[in-house]
């Protein structure tokens, strides 16, 4: 089993979770999501700005106010752009809480950072962003976008229309009344993370100071913040620590004025791995169905058919999605209890709980079919975080063999730690899967040593497929936390 967090992050977790299944999770990120990619942080920003102002960034702690201060002596913003083009136009790599974010379906990223890495991070996990850094922006639409991600500070490539110093922060709520009001709208209708931003982060303060959410449509927000330690920094008495906690309770108490609450992490770099149970969690909410029969075994083809039928359905009926590739004489049964279960109550279940990828029958783009295939598996397989192994074979020049493609779906499920479940029971690759499992569970279910026992239940023959179904949607239930 996974690490376990502290009681609030847990629950956070499974709330968090509740509302990406739900389309109403967005994230906030600040400056923080970007530090470890190699950019800087505000006061790494301002240091050389307090220089030259003869001033030490290391004791002013409004920034904005020392920006401003800047923009007052050399009578224009121009120097304060240049520093904004310098630091936020090299090429950086996102880190893993950006790669993690832009997997979620999370459709809208609100962000004060003046970098490219979240709508990077999302054009390279295949979607479709639709940036608004300006007002104009959000005048229009971009056509198949999956994600908005508004920039409400601008954007460094058009550094002279950032929002940098304290009289544009005083003015922002009439010179981007939209923006407010965007915002206001989506923290009354989603639920936010806010990542990357300390507690002493200007933007934070001047952005929450001016939106006025009324108490009655308050939603429930969380904002990740690093608790602070107990042990005194260099210098530092224990009057100054018990001092530094005091001002954290006090910020954490504010904060909820605005319906956030705070996830103390002992260490940032806890936060990816908080990032990372919230993926899992979600994805176990979708199965991936591998198999294929040119015939079925011991069982007849009706009951055969009628199984997957029944079983696909009754995930549906559960709330998961269903992920499958259409395998010749399974992926039909598949497709056909799903949408049975869909059209049965459509005001309940969803076509977006049945996810259907058919294999391309002709090379296209010069490549192989088989590495074709192979991308297939991979992106398919990658979308769901449970995966089932049904039947098995195809016809081979020497008769019936078991399917060198389920081996390979189920090789590329456990490198990218999506928990194996073949039903051994229903034979072929599924119970050569089945038999290599539960021989050597350490190696392919290693979080999950629980559920061999279960395996052994569906590798005999003679279960009765209600029984192997009810036992498939115990396991399903138990891994996704339900």
């Amino acid at each position: 089993m996974r690490k376990k967090f502290s009681a609030e992050i847990e629950i956070f977790i499974r709330r968090y979770v509740r509302d990406l299944n739900e389309g109403v999770a967005a994230v906030f990120a600040g400056a923080g999501l970007s530090r470890d990619c190699g950019y800087v942080n505000w006061p790494e920003l301002m240091r050389e700005v307090a220089e030259e102002l003869g001033l030490s960034v290391d004791k002013e702690h409004d920034l904005v106010s020392l920006a401003q201060f800047h923009v007052n002596e050399r009578s224009g913003s121009g120097g304060l752009a240049r520093r904004i083009i310098d630091e936020f136009s090299e090429h950086a790599e996102p880190s893993d809480s950006h790669q993690i974010l832009a997997r979620l379906p999370i459709r809208t990223y609100w962000t004060t950072n003046y970098d490219q890495l979240i709508e990077n991070t999302l054009r390279k996990n295949q979607r479709v962003p639709d940036v608004k850094h300006q007002v104009s922006d959000l005048l229009t639409t971009r056509p198949k976008r999956d994600a908005v991600v508004y920039k409400m500070h601008g954007d460094a490539l058009s550094s002279t229309e950032a929002i940098l110093y304290k009289s544009q922060y005083e003015q922002y709520y009439k010179t981007h009344e939209a923006f407010v009001t965007a915002l206001s709208g989506d923290l009354i209708s989603k639920t936010f993370l806010f990542i990357g931003f300390s507690f002493t982060d200007p933007n934070l303060d001047y952005v929450l100071s001016r939106l006025h959410v009324p108490p009655h449509a308050r939603r429930e927000h969380y904002c990740f913040l690093r608790r602070e330690p107990s042990t005194p920094y260099e210098n530092e008495d224990a009057e100054a620590v018990r001092y530094r906690q005091r001002k954290q309770e006090l910020h954490i108490r504010d904060l909820k004025r605005f319906g956030i609450q705070t996830l103390l992490v002992e260490d940032y770099k806890d936060i990816p791995k908080v990032l990372r149970a919230i993926e899992e969690q979600f994805l176990k909410k979708t199965i991936f169905i591998a198999g294929s029969a040119e015939e079925y075994g011991d069982w007849e083809k009706n009951d055969a058919l009628n199984f997957i039928h029944t079983l696909s359905s009754s995930l549906i009926r559960a709330g998961y999605r269903v992920v499958n590739g259409f395998g010749w004489g399974v992926g039909s049964a598949v497709i056909n209890g799903a949408l049975d279960a869909i059209y049965s109550n459509p005001e309940k279940y969803s076509e977006d709980q049945l996810v259907m990828r058919p294999f391309p029958q002709v090379a296209s783009q010069g490549q192989d079919l088989g590495v074709l295939w192979q991308q297939y598996r991979e992106r398919m397989i990658s979308l769901s975080g449970i995966a089932l192994f049904i039947f098995g074979n195809k016809a081979g020049q020497n008769g019936i063999e078991n399917a060198g493609g389920v081996q390979k779906e189920f090789d590329i499920a456990v490198a990218k730690g999506v928990v194996p479940v073949p039903i051994g029971a229903t034979g072929y690759m599924a119970k050569e899967l089945a038999d290599k499992v539960i021989a050597d569970p350490g190696s392919y279910i290693p979080e999950d040593l629980w559920l061999a026992d279960e395996l052994k239940k569906l590798n005999e023959s003679s279960t009765d497929a209600k029984v192997i179904e009810d036992i498939v949607l115990g396991i399903v239930k138990k891994l996704a936390g339900a």
